[in-house]
């Protein structure tokens, strides 16, 4: 049997790991730069829509509205029936594969710029500064007892919060349910108490993720952070400190020792929305606000320096081979096979939802043959009777004519009932009977009902039954 080697495995030192960040309460500093001001760029349009499009209409229908008793939905002045619900979820695709996208290229923008977590954590945190004081003031208040003045304040930052909060609240139930109705509902104490309870709860859930939580939401609970790695390759840039330029660190009256531009001010951890240090490489909790870039930035200006030393950088740009010095070259090409891939899947879903729309369905025909005898048999002719279901997802429909067509043309059809339909919200379903000479009749042949008016026609085919000959 083969003997056992006595040689020792050799060991390893292994670095404690970076301790997760939100396990205690940090204040963020805010900073002005050229990616905060972009961010603002992308964010207050977005808040605008958000609030303001609930109150505008288009030929006196809201522009965006989820109307479950209707069973409509209302998107920029087209009518959209709960069957057109497929454009919706090619709506949902084209949006996640733009997201795929941007996550390959350039990382998670879309958490730092324009995410509502971000954008209602951003404008929970302005609030605070405003009130409170900047971050190393509140950080001293937090050491003191609540009284007097300071206790004010907090009082004060809270409710702000919390009427934010439910803001916001009204406004996403405002998709749901016309805002003016749901206002003068509150305003007269008329509300539901689903509606009462589903806006407390939705005022609560925003005070609490963007005023409580915050960072938080980022790191345990939005899955992104989880797979962004997945999502990344060597051309992805992301929000990076350049390592070979900026160690080894050193405070600014040691400057004559150091060999690196990195002075460690920690200012980029200080304005970082989820408390992290970005200098020891790319993190779960990272959401690329760049917020660290305009702070590194600023700093590096003061002290005579290239900007850049916390930048969108890719692995592929700051590669030895890439690399010589302390800067970077050329900036490199973000094009890759994975890029390129999720920017097809992003063209031909939305070239998909616009051929929908085109197509989308305007009026709802259900025919079914009336329960009993499969027909009926008058004199010298043979009758069938047709239940008609008609729901109308445009105020053009609201008055159509109807044809009925025999496909063989051979046999002529008698429609008996009302040549013109009146659509209602209430009761759109009618009883017809169709006839036709019992001479020559098939025992099953194919017909068309047709619905029309000046600019619409939409046909139904069914099912003319008469007796065996």
């Amino acid at each position: 049997m083969q003997q056992l080697s006595n040689s020792k495995i050799p060991s390893i030192t292994i670095e404690d790991p970076t301790p997760l960040p939100g396990n205690g309460k940090f204040h963020v500093k805010l900073i002005e730069g050229f990616y905060q001001n972009l961010r603002r760029i992308i964010s207050w349009p977005m808040l605008a829509l958000f609030f303001g499009l609930t109150w505008l209409r288009i030929d006196n229908l809201p522009v965006v509205l989820f109307d479950f008793s209707a069973h409509r939905i209302f998107l920029f002045g087209i009518e959209l029936s709960w069957y057109d619900l497929p454009i919706l979820a090619g709506i949902m695709i084209s949006g996640a594969s733009l997201l795929f996208f941007m996550a390959v290229g350039w990382g998670r923008v879309w958490c730092g710029f324009a995410c509502p977590q971000s954008i209602w954590t951003w404008l929970f945190i302005r609030i605070e500064d405003m009130v409170e004081g900047r971050a190393a003031k509140r950080a001293k208040t937090d050491e003191s007892n609540l009284t007097g003045l300071v206790l004010l304040r907090r009082a004060i930052k809270h409710s702000l919060w919390l009427m934010l909060s439910f803001a916001t609240a009204i406004t996403f139930s405002g998709y749901f349910v016309p805002i003016d109705q749901l206002l003068a509902n509150i305003i007269a104490l008329e509300a539901s108490l689903f509606s009462l309870s589903w806006i407390i709860v939705m005022a609560l859930l925003t005070y609490a993720n963007a005023g409580l939580v915050r960072e938080k939401v980022c790191l345990h609970m939005c899955p992104y952070s989880r797979f962004q790695g997945v999502m990344f390759d060597n051309k992805t840039r992301t929000v990076t400190y350049d390592k070979q330029r900026g160690e080894p660190r050193s405070h600014r009256r040691n400057a004559e020792d150091n060999t690196g531009d990195c002075i460690d001010c920690g200012i980029c951890v200080q304005v970082c929305p989820t408390g992290i240090d970005i200098r020891n490489g790319l993190q779960a909790a990272c959401i690329d606000c760049a917020a660290c870039i305009d702070a590194c930035d600023s700093v590096m200006v003061k002290l005579g320096k290239a900007k850049g030393l916390i930048e969108f950088y890719s692995e592929e740009q700051l590669s030895p081979s890439q690399n010589t010095d302390v800067q970077p070259q050329k900036p490199s090409s973000i094009l890759s096979p994975r890029l390129l891939g999720y920017l097809a899947v992003f063209s031909i879903t939305l070239i998909g939802v616009f051929y929908s729309l085109q197509n989308r369905t305007e009026l709802l025909i259900e025919i079914a043959k009336e329960r009993g005898s499969l027909y009926q048999i008058s004199d010298d002719s043979v009758c069938n009777n047709f239940r008609i279901e008609l729901e109308a997802f445009s105020d053009n429909l609201s008055q159509l004519k109807i044809a009925v067509n025999n496909h063989n043309g051979s046999t002529p059809l008698t429609l008996i009932g009302p040549k013109d339909i009146y659509l209602t919200e209430q009761n759109n379903t009618f009883l017809y009977r169709v006839c036709s000479p019992l001479k020559g009749q098939p025992t099953r042949s194919k017909i068309d009902f047709t619905f029309s008016n000046s600019t619409f026609s939409s046909s139904k085919q069914s099912t003319f039954i008469a007796p065996t000959q």
